[in-house]
């Protein structure tokens, strides 16, 4: 009997442990972002659930490189021929001209936005309105894809079911405000405000900076607000009916929010709450995939090690300046180093130098990871960054737009490389970066220390993806996690309620010690001219008597 008692343990242990294993659910993704490498983030995020077992539906504007999975169904809603043709000509505008953060977020009000309005009238596509008009379609879950598209909140007003937001970037305004992260201006960064090296805290500059960077993006946001709030009652309330919950009832039933950061090693430590998650670097492979035959060959052989040169998805380079392109061919032509480069138009490459391999779809974080790699050149986005960050590769970026000036000036204090202006370049001053990020050890050992930090963590991105998931899917949703910010109206979350009170307080009892000296005093000078009316009436009588 002694010998089976272990086995009888095991099946009441077994028998005793509730399985927290969510088997199966159904989840939409929608993914309208207009970048693929957005896109490519989020599909990271997608693959991991289907590799879990989830059946995730994935709607976008276009066919995400992605290898078919058996519990993946992606509908792609290409947009009108007329919106691809306004997003090309305003991507071959920034990239020959350059756009700041400020510009960008500006042009978001005062010119017809390509962004903006292609974001909505993507959701009204026949093949997208066609998902969440039918009462027969049900999900459990929706992952939001953000770029300036939260009226898409819809999606899961319409389906009744929980939201997860997942956003590529770094925490920035429009971003906390989503849960309600504190981002006080003291010593919260906003978007592109970067620490001086060695600092844990902003000086009294970078503080005036970054309040006016703050006070800018916080009123770009609330425009903002009023502008999702529009979209949403014209693609989803308009015709849903009273019960239907209104933009802000959505907000407030946000489950969580994936940031694709990680504050430990990429700073500075901010204080959020709990439902934002932490998944940098969730694109970012465990084990790399073998490289095509001819490029794992070409890297392979490059005995002096090798570059890789990337602007990314969304940049192409028929609308870089034609001079800067034939400076950076002629200085990476006559390097040593194999260079791997990015190329959009395979039938017009710039030449046909031997140590150059042209390709115009190329594994980004696959050749990061090869050993051979000594030098990532970029258009610094937040996703190429964090890949060059994981393996450990000095980068030399060249900013574009948006956030790219700012994550390229992190990425200069933390000591990971150099940036220079791809519009002002001069073959000079190409030759002598790459000389340096090649020769000078020390951003290799600092990004190097970097990525060891960067991949020690509790949970890897992968796996936090899964657990928070199948939490929200386990509960019905992560609504206790929420701060109470999120309920309170605007009077409320700054106390001026309780200030105004005080303050009528205060003013009332002034106004009552008035009255009360003024009682007083004025009794008190009764009582003196009495007491001067009795003297003198006492010195007149002493008077008569003397006389």
């Amino acid at each position: 009997m002694e010998k089976y008692l272990p086995i009888c343990l095991l099946v009441v242990l077994l028998l005793g442990i509730e399985t927290s294993t969510i088997e199966g659910a159904n989840i939409l993704g929608v993914f309208s972002s207009y970048s693929p490498s957005h896109v490519i983030v989020h599909m990271a995020v997608v693959k991991t659930l289907a590799d879990r077992g989830h059946n995730v539906t994935v709607l976008t504007q276009m066919a995400p490189k992605f290898e078919p999975h058996e519990n993946v169904t992606v509908i792609v809603a290409a947009p009108s021929p007329e919106q691809q043709s306004i997003t090309k000509e305003y991507m071959a505008r920034v990239s020959s001209e350059g756009e700041s953060m400020w510009s960008f977020m500006t042009n978001l009000f005062l010119r017809p936005s390509p962004l903006l309005n292609g974001q909505y009238e993507w959701t009204l596509h026949p093949k997208i309105k066609a998902i969440y008009e039918n009462p027969q379609t049900k999900y459990d879950l929706v992952i939001l894809g953000l770029m300036l598209n939260d009226f898409q909140l819809g999606f899961a007003a319409k389906f009744r079911c929980p939201v997860i937001m997942t956003w590529v970037g770094v925490p920035m305004t429009s971003m906390d405000s989503q849960v309600a992260n504190i981002d006080d201006p003291s010593y919260v960064p906003s978007l592109n405000v970067a620490l001086e090296p060695g600092k844990l805290s902003m000086g009294f500059r970078l503080r005036c900076v970054n309040f006016i960077t703050h006070s800018f993006l916080s009123t770009i946001n609330v425009l903002l607000s009023y502008k999702m709030q529009e979209f949403y009652n014209q693609a989803f309330a308009k015709d849903s009916g009273p019960d239907f919950p209104s933009y802000y009832d959505m907000k407030r039933r946000i489950s969580l929010l994936f940031y694709n950061y990680h504050a430990p090693s990429e700073g500075p430590i901010r204080p959020t709450v709990p439902q934002s998650i932490e998944i940098g670097g969730i694109q970012v492979k465990e084990k790399p995939d073998p490289l095509p035959k001819d490029l794992a060959e070409f890297l392979d052989n490059a005995t002096d090690g090798a570059i890789f040169f990337s602007l990314g998805t969304n940049v192409k380079f028929s609308g870089i300046r034609p001079q800067s392109v034939e400076i950076l061919y002629k200085v990476l032509s006559k390097l040593p180093q194999r260079v791997v480069w990015k190329w959009d138009d395979m039938d017009n490459t710039p030449g046909n130098a031997s140590n150059i391999y042209f390709g115009n779809w190329l594994p980004q974080d696959d050749i990061l990871a090869h050993p051979k790699t000594r030098l990532f050149i970029t258009h610094a986005g937040k996703g190429g960054i964090a890949e060059a960050q994981y393996h450990g590769v000095p980068m030399l970026a060249f900013p574009i737009f948006a956030d790219q000036p700012g994550n390229s000036e992190m990425m200069v204090k933390s000591g990971f490389g150099l940036h220079l202006d791809i519009l002002t370049l001069t073959e000079e001053i190409l030759e002598k970066t790459i000389r340096e990020l090649l020769l000078n050890p020390s951003y290799r050992e600092t990004v190097g220390r970097f990525s060891a930090l960067y991949r020690d963590r509790p949970l890897t991105a992968r796996q936090s993806v899964v657990y928070w998931t199948e939490y929200v899917l386990r509960h019905q949703g992560a609504y206790h996690l929420q701060s109470p910010q999120l309920h309170m109206n605007f009077v409320a979350r700054h106390n001026l309620d309780v200030y105004g009170t005080l303050l009528v307080f205060c003013l009332v009892s002034l106004l009552i010690q008035r009255m009360l000296f003024r009682f007083v005093f004025r009794k008190v000078l009764r009582v003196l001219r009495g007491h001067s009316h009795r003297t003198k009436a006492s010195k007149n009588k002493l008077k008569d008597k003397i006389l």
